[in-house]
């Protein structure tokens, strides 16, 4: 089952200038623990806006540049090949950015969204979900707070047959 977990606002922003525009604690713990022990699949410039490794997780990294080879990752050069690359995992992850999400709508077999809610200014969006082939199956609302400057709600989507 291949799952893409994002984090996106109202109007789909994603991030801008290689990151994000919010910062959830909450929801920064709860990717920890839905990726943790799988292949997480994401593009060049998502991997490169990380700090370092994430733990416990195998980063396969998408890129069309011949000699990048960055330490502790696998790295390909399509979508398709990462998802190959990661076939032995019941679970794998897409974790973005924009044009990879966009690829992997035709791929995926579930969405975990944390909308996020107001609208942002970015450079990165989310694609739009069809409600004709993508069922919401969960849901949970969590309010603004001393750690969150915004509400979000957590959305689980399943391909419709």
């Amino acid at each position: 089952m291949i799952t893409m977990i994002a984090a996106a606002a109202e109007n789909n922003a994603l991030g801008k200038d290689n990151d994000l525009v919010w910062h959830l604690p909450d929801d920064f713990k709860r990717f920890k623990t839905l990726t943790t022990g799988h292949y997480i699949l994401m593009g060049r410039k998502t991997f490169e806006s990380f700090p370092k490794l994430l733990p416990k997780r195998t980063h396969v990294v998408i890129t069309r540049q011949k000699d990048y080879a960055p330490e502790g990752c696998i790295v390909t050069n399509s979508l398709d090949k990462a998802i190959e690359i990661a076939k032995d995992d019941p679970q794998p992850f897409i974790i973005g950015g924009g044009e990879i999400y966009k690829q992997g709508m035709e791929k995926a077999d579930m969405i975990e969204l944390t909308r996020v809610h107001g609208e942002f200014e970015a450079d990165t969006y989310f694609p739009e979900i069809d409600e004709n082939e993508w069922e919401l199956v969960g849901e949970e609302f969590h309010p603004a707070d001393d750690r969150h400057n915004y509400a979000f709600t957590y959305l689980t989507y399943k391909r419709r047959n």
